[in-house]
């Protein structure tokens, strides 16, 4: 029980935040949250593009208890061409093309690791697929050469292994990295393929600005956003970016993308298969929702 004048603890605080709109929610009718947390998996095509969801996911995985795993498609080593800076770190030369694609596949595992532990990610599935990367236009990026039947099996016997509860990739629209998309089409087809009772709710995730035109996707907008920039602690100083951050950090071989840092306030979910719990999205709708105020 909390003493009198006793501060209260961030899972504390965060639970009292969204008890009035919970309540509320629920008397309109909504679904009851569950009673345990749930198990999520993260199905990405290039080992780091949690960045999208890291905000979202640290929530869930640390401060909620879910427990998660990630399937990464690509071997990352068409990620040579930003590389100049890490070769000091590694101690092998990254940024030609040669070079790059031998040395990258087991650094950017190493960094996706890396990257996991700061989310609390507890497994990793490489697939190990060539990552051809893309010449001008990642839209156009090159997905014939990936094994997709080996791809879909393997995205089966993980789903068939546990009861998740959802799947996150990133939202595949028109525009977005080829890879995006195939990970995301990969996943929906794996997820259709269980039992309608063992299927989770898959959840494709944009990394947006508040500057941004609205996104609608499918015609509909996004289902719950996730607000980096929701400020908690100390006067208010923290907020999840901190997170988005330490994540950007680990990917060193990465050194364009290291130039994201603070680029996006906002993740938004667009949900691209239902799955078997209709109240799961409403559950985090609302605890993203209390974060904001």
């Amino acid at each position: 029980m909390q003493a009198e004048g006793e501060p209260l603890t961030r899972k504390q605080f965060l639970a009292a935040l969204a008890a009035p709109v919970l309540a509320t929610q629920l008397a309109n009718g909504a679904s009851a949250p569950r009673k345990e947390a749930g198990r999520l998996l993260i199905v990405v095509a290039h080992p780091d593009d949690e960045y999208a969801f890291a905000g979202g996911a640290y929530r869930l995985i640390r401060e909620l208890g879910w427990t998660a795993e990630q399937v990464v498609i690509t071997d990352g080593e068409a990620g040579y061409r930003y590389s100049a800076l890490a070769e000091a770190i590694y101690g092998k030369p990254l940024a030609n093309e040669r070079d790059g694609r031998a040395n990258l596949p087991a650094i950017r595992k190493e960094e996706a690791r890396r990257a996991g532990k700061i989310l609390g990610i507890s497994r990793y599935h490489f697939l190990d697929q060539k990552d051809l990367g893309f010449s001008n236009d990642a839209a156009k990026a090159n997905t014939g050469n990936w094994d997709c039947v080996r791809i879909l099996e393997s995205l089966k016997e993980i789903l068939a292994s546990q009861l998740y509860d959802a799947v996150l990739t990133l939202l595949p629209t028109a525009e977005t990295h080829a890879h995006h998309r195939a990970a995301a089409a990969l996943a929906l087809e794996a997820i259709a393929s269980l039992p309608e009772d063992r299927r989770p709710v898959c959840l494709g995730v944009e990394p947006r600005s508040r500057a941004d035109a609205p996104l609608r996707f499918g015609g509909r907008e996004p289902a719950l956003v996730f607000d980096r920039t929701a400020a908690f602690g100390y006067r208010n100083a923290l907020n999840y970016q901190v997170v988005v951050n330490w994540v950007i950090a680990e990917h060193k071989s990465q050194g364009l993308f290291q130039m994201d840092c603070g680029k996006h306030d906002r993740e938004e979910f667009w949900v691209l298969s239902a799955g078997r719990d209709g109240g799961l999205v409403d559950e985090w709708k609302t605890d993203f929702a209390a974060l904001r105020r």
